[in-house]
């Protein structure tokens, strides 16, 4: 599912290229840099999260899952100081994990331990997420399309001769709708949601990027309750509260303080 999910990505995206009059790069160090971004951001944690979710509970999963803006700004004010850590994008990444735990309920993290080796490679995909975003910034100069192509190309190469010593996939037989799944899947949340990640990293910057992580929950949440009539507790109400600060915390951008219009003794006239 992974390696076609990331071949149909590829295929979308060049071909978007192609109309619109752009090519990808032939530099081999524009390659490179693309297969480092295919292996942080998508074979690796595409990988870990899908093994790790077959034991794991939905609601853990997701706990962990959000935990991608936490190891962004750890790594960032510890290793690459890239941009500023400040007090605000502390709050954000505070704010917004304290949110997921009340919507999903306090009670998942229960399970916590019970599948430590699944948990950890949920946390390692997470890292994997961070490391991809701080590492995105190398595309700054490039159109956000041409990086989402490149990476999406340099992960096929990989995860097609692994899916065929592992999976066999000749041997499969998927129904129509899981056809269809995938191919929304391919298209949607890979080929134009990479896109989007490359301009988000080039505007926000990392920490910002990553924040979408916390938007999953409750967006997730807000589907059930409209279209499946599930209900929301007050805890959920409160924690899709602190969601939404902290995600606002660490995107939007401050204010800049305008100069006093007000002339300084003595300057009158000049």
């Amino acid at each position: 599912m992974i390696a076609a999910r990331t071949l149909i990505a590829a295929i979308i995206l060049v071909l978007v290229l192609r109309l619109r009059g752009l090519g990808l790069p032939h530099d081999r160090t524009s390659w490179q840099r693309f297969a480092i971004q295919a292996s942080i951001n998508s074979v690796l944690p595409f990988t870990l999260i899908a093994w790790a979710e077959r034991t794991v509970d939905a609601g853990l999963a997701a706990i962990l899952n959000s935990t991608t803006p936490i190891f962004t700004f750890l790594i960032t004010i510890a290793i690459t100081r890239h941009e500023p850590a400040t007090l605000r994008k502390f709050f954000g990444v505070i704010a917004g994990m304290a949110g997921i735990c009340l919507i999903i309920g306090v009670e998942a993290l229960s399970g916590l331990g019970r599948e430590l080796m699944a948990q950890l490679a949920i946390i390692l995909a997470t890292v994997s997420y961070a490391g991809a975003a701080i590492f995105g910034r190398n595309f700054k100069d490039l159109d956000p399309m041409m990086p989402a192509a490149g990476s999406m190309v340099c992960g096929a190469a990989m995860l097609i001769p692994l899916s065929l010593l592992i999976d066999r996939p000749w041997g499969l037989a998927p129904s129509t709708s899981s056809l269809m799944a995938l191919l929304a899947l391919a298209a949607f949340s890979t080929a134009l949601a990479f896109c989007i990640f490359f301009r988000l990293v080039r505007t926000l910057g990392s920490v910002g990027t990553t924040a979408q992580a916390y938007l999953r929950v409750p967006i997730g949440v807000a589907i059930g309750a409209y279209f499946l009539s599930e209900s929301l507790g007050d805890t959920a109400w409160i924690g899709l509260i602190c969601v939404v600060a902290g995600v606002a915390a660490m995107t939007v951008p401050k204010r800049k303080v305008q100069a006093s219009a007000i002339p300084l003794p003595g300057t009158y006239g000049r």
